[in-house]
């Protein structure tokens, strides 16, 4: 499970981000953070399915994200990330469509994120016209207590124009700008080192599922 030493690693890996001295250190880091991480999502997936039979059949290879980054188009030419993250999600990591459960663990920041990340041009008008046609649904499902303890709003980049025929909703309800439909809970590094890690995740993310389910109804539109 998630230890100290894994933090550690990943401390050292963000001081010395390069290739000889992640090859130097490769059993470290196969012991102290790849394998834990395994097997703490290997556990995580079981509790998900517990709860939504949905997500079953996933293996810890099918939604953890390499470590390596991809550096083809970026300025930050490090070579690895300095976290571990995965996505639960129906069909694995590659599948970005609403809900799942994406967990990113890191000394630097952990957290939960679900929601509907990056939904391409014809989603988000369905997403919006969606929105439109059920203000007053949307707001009560994103003014509920548990949702605003856990999680506060919903977050994501917004435009200044929207198709006309939707300038009136988006006055009575400014998310409609929004290009992205996400929430974030962060988590103190500490917090997943205690045994009921697990659990608070999963509770965490449940209060999201009211949000998942209306964004869903867009999706299996698509279908």
């Amino acid at each position: 499970m998630i230890s100290e030493a894994y933090y550690e690693f990943l401390i050292d890996l963000t001081l010395n981000n390069q290739k000889t001295w992640f090859d130097e250190n490769r059993k470290r880091y196969e012991r102290d953070v790849k394998k834990p991480f395994e097997q703490f999502v290997a556990q995580l997936i079981e509790a998900v399915c517990a709860v939504d039979g949905r997500y079953g059949g996933l293996e810890p290879k099918d939604v953890i994200f390499r470590i390596n980054r991809d550096i083809r188009f970026s300025k930050d030419k490090t070579p690895y990330k300095t976290n571990r993250s995965c996505l639960i999600a129906i069909g694995g990591r590659k599948k970005m469509q609403p809900g799942g459960l994406y967990l990113e663990l890191g000394p630097e920041r952990c957290g939960i994120y679900s929601g509907w990340y990056m939904p391409d041009r014809d989603q988000l008008l369905r997403i919006r016209e969606h929105l439109a046609a059920n203000i007053d649904r949307a707001k009560a499902i994103l003014s509920a207590p548990t949702f605003i303890k856990t999680f506060g709003e919903i977050r994501g980049e917004a435009q200044k124009r929207i198709p006309s025929h939707l300038k009136e909703a988006g006055e009575a309800f400014p998310l409609i700008y929004n290009t992205q439909f996400y929430v974030m809970h962060e988590i103190e590094p500490e917090r997943s080192l205690e045994p009921d890690f697990i659990p608070y995740i999963v509770d965490s993310w449940k209060a999201i599922e009211p949000w998942n389910v209306f964004l869903g109804e867009v999706h299996r539109q698509e279908d």
